[in-house]
């Protein structure tokens, strides 16, 4: 549940924060102020926009649902966030530390999927990576991939066949880019293709601050027969400059606990099929 209370709302004029004019507003009107407080604000609860709109909750979840279908905000448990535009991808590094739990849980739920003599494409990515455990543990697989990382962390098993796409180096990520990798991949097929994103939501689907990273993410969505998105639901309701791909591109989408009801309910409308991994359950180990 959000904080009751939001640094810098004693700023909000007195006419809108106590006099409930926001209540006398035609819907798109009263739209359009939930946007600009959330532009300054950032997230704001349900009770703070009542507060702010003097209107009933009813009213104001009313308005969020509508405002989130157009992609312009984002319903998370107990409040609204604005939609957010990610204008650079975050270092490997920041990637590492946070939201462990979610991805490993995941990971294992995507994991299901998974036979032994498979191949298989993993994007570049943390939560991906969560996926080498239960690989290691299957005969016969082989796995593609453009993340020097996860090269380095197979190269301790003998067993799996490791291929790496080559191409431009991404220093920050630790991946490769561009057109040399994508060639790489378009004379490979994969059984499946584990693709990552730092930003998805409903309207965009799969985007990237990073133009370089489109080529090679789209040349993994063509050779694969099924093809998996494994992001965390704190990602969900961000996007980036380039479009990668619309949602039903992707045969299962699987993502953490963290996705608020009503999103997942508004994914599944559509067709897709979206599973919810808990990060609160226990990861196992990987199965033999």
């Amino acid at each position: 549940m959000l904080d009751e209370a939001v640094d810098g709302l004693d700023s909000v004029p007195a006419a809108e924060d106590k006099s409930g004019r926001g209540a006398n507003l035609i819907p798109d009107q009263r739209r359009e102020l939930i946007v600009r407080h959330l532009r300054k604000h950032r997230v704001l609860s349900v009770h703070q926009l009542t507060e702010l709109l003097g209107c009933s909750h009813m009213t104001v979840r009313r308005d969020v649902a509508t405002l989130e279908e157009s992609g312009r905000v984002y319903a998370i448990p107990g409040g609204v966030r604005i939609a957010s535009h990610l204008v650079s991808e975050p270092s490997h590094q920041a990637k590492s530390i946070t939201e462990q739990p979610q991805k490993r849980a995941i990971a294992a739920h995507a994991a299901r999927l998974l036979k032994p003599g498979m191949t298989i494409y993993l994007d570049a990515g943390t939560t991906t990576a969560c996926l080498i455990p239960h690989i290691v543990g299957l005969s016969d697989m082989t796995v593609i991939t453009n993340d020097f990382r996860i090269v380095l962390t197979l190269a301790d098993s003998p067993k799996v066949t490791v291929v790496h796409t080559g191409g431009i180096l991404d220093h920050s990520n630790g991946s490769s880019v561009g057109p040399l990798a994508a060639a790489t991949l378009k004379q490979l097929v994969a059984d499946i293709a584990f693709l990552s994103t730092s930003t998805w939501d409903l309207e965009r689907g799969v985007t990237t601050p990073s133009a370089p990273k489109v080529e090679v993410k789209r040349a993994a969505i063509a050779i694969a027969s099924q093809r998996v998105l494994v992001t965390t639901s704190a990602k969900y309701g961000t996007y980036g400059t380039y479009r990668v791909a619309a949602l039903d591109e992707f045969e299962l989408v699987v993502t953490d606990d963290g996705l608020s009801d009503a999103a997942a309910q508004r994914l599944r409308e559509t067709g897709l099929d979206l599973a919810i991994a808990s990060a609160t359950a226990e990861v196992h180990d990987a199965p033999a």
